[in-house]
Formats: C-alpha cells, structure tokens, sequence
C-alpha cells in the first residue's frame, strides 16, 4: 500500500457534492490512518472544489479520467465514490484494473454490501464494497440485531431526509436505493422480505433525519421479547460509536400481530416460521455538520460509514506491513 511519509494511506474522493465534500472534511479533521491525496469533481466552480483547493487539497474537474492523469495517482490507494450509481460503473472499469480499492457510496451495488456495525469484517480483501446507501447505514444495523435474536419474515425501513440534504446524485438515484437497500435488508440485515422507503421532507426549517423500521418476528415469549430489546440497544450503542448523532427516538415497540392480520400479503417469500409480533424501531441521526448543519444526518452516517471502513483497512495494512 502506497503510504506518506508519515505512514498514513492517501485517498481520493471522486464526486464534489455534499457526501463527498463532508468526507473530505471527515478525513482532514478525523482520520487517524487516512490523508487526502485528491479530490475529484466534474464542475470546476463547485464548491467541494473550492474548499479542497483552499485546504491544500489536490484537485481535479476532470473526473476520474483527471485522477488518474494527476501526478500523484500511484500513490493514492483508496478511492471513495460519491457520484451517482451510473458514474460508479464508469469510474470502477477504470480503476479496478489499476489496482485501486474502491469504497462506492452510491447505490450501484457492485462489489459486497459494508454496513460497519454488522459486518465490516467480512470483505476487508474486496477491491470494490458498496455501502450501501444512507437509509440502508441507519435501519440495516437494527434489522440485524432482531434478526440475530427472532427469525425476521418481513423488514421494512422508512428513512425520512430533509430535502436540503439531497443532492443531485440522491435525487438521481431513488430506484436504486429503494433496490439497493432491499437488498441489503435480506443479505446484511437477515430478514427473508426486506422493502425501503425513503422520503425527501421539504419542511422549512429542515427536519433532522429520522428512520422508523418495522420487523415482522416469531418471538412468542416474554424472554425473546426482551432479548431482542437488548440487542437493538446494544447494537444502537455500537453505531453511535462511530456516528455520535445516532440514537433511539423512544423504547422499542413489540405488539402481537392480530389474528387473521394479512400480514402474508408483504412477502414474497414464505417465511420460516409465521411471525407472531410486530417490531417497530424508531431512530433519528443527528449530523456532526461537518458540511451541511446538522439536520443532513443522512450524510453522516454516510460517510461516517465509509471513513470506519477505510480507517480499518488502512490499519490492517499497517500492522501488517
């Protein structure tokens, strides 16, 4: 791994939008393991650009096609895709094959799903991960934590931003993230059924992120009930780790699900065993405002995600070496 002098891993971000301007931010303030190497736009008066310029950052509104003719490109390691699904394809055909990891933080879901608090283990050898999306980073850790306790049939996520917080690249990419994150839902979360909503509130002044998740489970005693509460708190503790603002909005909600209740009619998979309570989880994620203020949540858990993921590789690399 191309290092510094001073032993940190150098990134580039490509993408000078909101989610890649706060990671910029993120690394120059908090990484421990991480340096900017370059960062990467295709409008050259954006203001990602003119803030990595003004950090000494090194820049380029040529896209990855300028990251790659830049003088320093072999010794970046870690790209960081903050574009839209369709630009991820593009710029992952050209980097793979120069040897370059990439961390997607678009909804193209190429390489393995990352979610930190469930699974950041488990592909730290991929070249390519996908984290998913924002949604997917808040709700996909709590579907986890009942799903470790209860057979899940059926998850659903409603993930609400404030419309502000939506870049172009959000606002481009709704079919894939509802795709995106329903898939994730099955393969990191565990549910058998997974479905993802997300809503854009234009409510003035912006509303903080909130994600409510519905878990349907075969938890027919009193003793898995409260196991499951204990799991969704322990693992909301474990995300709050590495996303200060993360937080449960009241205590979680078991209910039995009412006879004859059509509950069938969500799945297109025939669960396991019938699901006998209904869990309803309710969270909100308050941004550090790195970039935008603190109600773009969506964008911290975002990028807080991907910096947990490249701060772990990156120590990896350094132990080993």
């Amino acid at each position: 791994m191309s290092k510094t002098s001073g032993g940190k891993t150098k990134v580039a971000i490509i993408g000078s939008g909101n989610i890649g301007t706060d990671l910029m931010i993120k690394v120059l303030r908090t990484a421990k393991h991480l340096e900017m190497g370059a960062m990467v736009g295709i409008d050259p008066d954006s203001d990602g650009l003119a803030r990595a310029q003004r950090l000494g950052v090194p820049t380029t509104h040529e896209g990855v096609e300028g990251l790659v003719a830049m003088p320093n490109f072999d010794e970046i390691e870690i790209v960081f895709d903050a574009t839209s699904a369709k630009a991820h394809e593009h710029n992952a055909s050209i980097l793979q094959p120069l040897g370059k990891r990439l961390i997607d933080l678009t909804p193209a879901a190429i390489g393995p799903y990352v979610v930190p608090a469930v699974n950041i283990g488990d592909h730290l050898d991929a070249q390519n991960v996908n984290m998913v999306t924002c949604g997917g980073q808040a709700t996909i850790p709590i579907v986890a934590a009942v799903s470790r306790v209860a057979p899940v049939a059926y998850a659903e996520i409603v993930a609400s931003i404030a419309s502000k917080s939506a870049g172009p690249g959000t606002r481009a990419n709704i079919d894939e993230f509802t795709e995106t994150t329903s898939a994730a839902i099955e393969q990191v979360g565990g549910a058998r059924n997974g479905k993802a909503i997300i809503i854009l509130n234009p409510a003035e002044p912006p509303l903080i992120m909130r994600d409510t998740v519905y878990a349907l489970v075969d938890a027919p005693d009193l003793d898995t009930q409260e196991r499951i509460r204990n799991s969704v708190e322990k693992m909301v503790a474990d995300v709050s780790a590495y996303v200060p603002g993360y937080r449960l909005k009241q205590k979680v909600q078991i209910n039995p699900i009412a006879e004859g209740s059509p509950v069938q009619t969500l799945m297109t998979q025939e669960p396991e065993s019938a699901p006998t309570h209904q869990v309803s989880v309710f969270l909100e994620v308050e941004g550090a405002a790195h970039y935008l203020p603190a109600y773009a949540g969506n964008l911290d858990i975002m990028t807080s995600a991907g910096l947990q993921y490249a701060e772990r590789i990156a120590a990896l690399k350094e132990s080993n070496a």
